[in-house]
């Protein structure tokens, strides 16, 4: 079979392969192929200043050579890698013997040749780049995704500040609020649940095959390796990592950052999650009208449906989401002894997990912008709710102190259709100052928000 995104194992390289194009260099074998070669050769290029006398400076032009094998790897130089690999059955000595053949040619990098993956593990090399790969994704894409579909979120809180809407607790009939202020609601979790995932910091450990220098220290046992690995841990691209130096590990980095980032961004998808069903069932409601689109059908049969097919998509695909990012936070801070390879497998499929969160963002996004306020159906709603003003009602009774006020408007309302003529009549009979009758007279489902529109301007 000929590859081609409909014979794709996987929807995200195939339905929507197009959606994840940003994410697919990052994410892709290819991507954690090109994020080895760039911690090989910022290793390579760090041990050529560290003064050993048998590995002198490195010249300009080799330096800017090695950089550009990192800049520049591309699609064969990876195919190239995978058919070395059929021979070591070793991903990462693939990589190696891959640098070491583009030595050739070149005497003063063919002399340092075996400075390649100097005393370095394999999971040196792994745990560095996959570090690379995931401040790659958070930042450039699952960040950005979200930003968007936060500051959608804020112009809609804004623009709907003051539009009053039927709440609804239990599915029930409840004290009146804002479009806006609903919105508000989503816009305080979704920021301080994106700031939780920009807070975790990455990290990465190039201490050898068990995690003390062991190698290292039997080449060059007075040199001071720890400080050495740090510095090229925490030294700014393209000459380190700019990543943040992890001390103590065994022969794998413990992976607790990748857990706690895992998580945070598995709490935020549970946020979008319940705000998609909300809107879903707002658009149920009517409170909301979808821009048509030319072209776009509802249902196979039923010509009048337009469905908010993008809520549920976003619904589906966070929760796809989700449940890989928990099994990986769950199963990577774990390994036997010193190492086993369960992680191995397991963070590959990293990038497959936050596609499907950026692919729920496109959506997410996608059916927001196609939202129209119906604020007549909001209007209509609230009118035929005049119950909800039982609340105020027997709360000012309780400020004059009037018996059982909670149980007078129990009786009086529960289970009984209410009209504003039901209403106002009860407020008449009412033993309070007239100022205060007038006040409840004069208030509507509508008018009976609180500081709804307030917070909402305030977000």
């Amino acid at each position: 079979m000929t590859f081609s995104t409909i014979s794709a194992l996987s929807p995200l390289d195939g339905r929507y392969a197009a959606k994840l194009a940003t994410l697919r260099p990052l994410m892709s074998e290819q991507g954690y192929m090109q994020r080895r070669v760039q911690v090989e050769v910022a290793w390579f290029i760090a041990l050529s200043d560290a003064g050993f006398a048998e590995f002198k400076p490195l010249s300009p032009g080799a330096r800017t050579y090695l950089l550009g094998l990192v800049k520049n790897f591309t699609e064969a130089d990876g195919e190239a890698i995978k058919a070395i690999e059929k021979t070591t059955n070793h991903d990462v000595k693939a990589v190696e013997y891959w640098i070491k053949s583009k030595f050739e040619a070149r005497p003063e990098l063919q002399a340092a040749n075996e400075f390649v993956h100097f005393a370095c593990t394999s999971e040196d090399i792994n745990n560095t780049s996959h570090a690379l790969q995931i401040r790659g994704a958070r930042d450039v894409v699952v960040l950005p995704a979200l930003d968007r579909v936060l500051m959608k979120l804020r112009e809609m809180a804004h623009a709907y500040a003051e539009v009053p809407m039927l709440s609804r607790t239990h599915g029930q009939t409840a004290s009146p609020t804002t479009v806006g202020k609903e919105i508000a609601n989503v816009v305080v979790r979704l920021h301080a649940a994106c700031d939780r995932i920009a807070a975790v910091k990455i990290l990465a450990k190039m201490n050898g095959a068990v995690g003390n220098y062991n190698a290292h220290l039997s080449a060059w046992p007075d040199f001071d390796w720890e400080e050495f690995s740090r510095k090229v841990v925490e030294t700014p691209e393209p000459l380190g990592l700019g990543l943040h130096f992890q001390p103590y590990s065994i022969q794998i980095e413990p992976h607790d950052y990748m857990a706690e980032l895992f998580d945070a961004v598995a709490r935020t998808n549970t946020i979008l999650i319940d705000w998609s069903r909300d809107v879903w069932g707002y658009v149920s409601l009517g409170y909301f009208k979808q821009k048509l689109k030319d072209g776009e059908v509802g249902s196979s049969t039923m010509p009048h449906k337009v469905n908010p097919i993008d809520f549920e998509n976003a619904e589906g695909n966070l929760g796809l989401a989700n449940a890989l990012l928990r099994h990986l936070s769950e199963k990577l801070p774990i390994s036997r002894w010193q190492r086993d390879l369960t992680d191995s497998t397991v963070l590959r499929n990293v990038g497959v997990a936050l596609g499907y969160a950026a692919l729920a963002y496109q959506s997410l996004l996608a059916g927001l912008n196609k939202l129209e306020l119906n604020e007549a159906a909001i209007a209509k709603d609230l009118d035929d709710s005049w119950e909800v003003l039982a609340e105020p009602i027997q709360t000012v009774m309780r400020r004059f102190g009037l018996p059982q006020p909670y149980e007078q408007l129990k009786k009086f309302t529960r289970g009984e259709a209410m009209t504003r003529e039901l209403m106002q009549g009860f407020i008449a009979n009412l033993a309070i100052p007239d100022a205060e009758k007038q006040r409840l007279l004069a208030m509507t489902p509508g008018s009976y928000t609180g500081k709804a529109a307030e917070l909402a301007k305030r977000v």
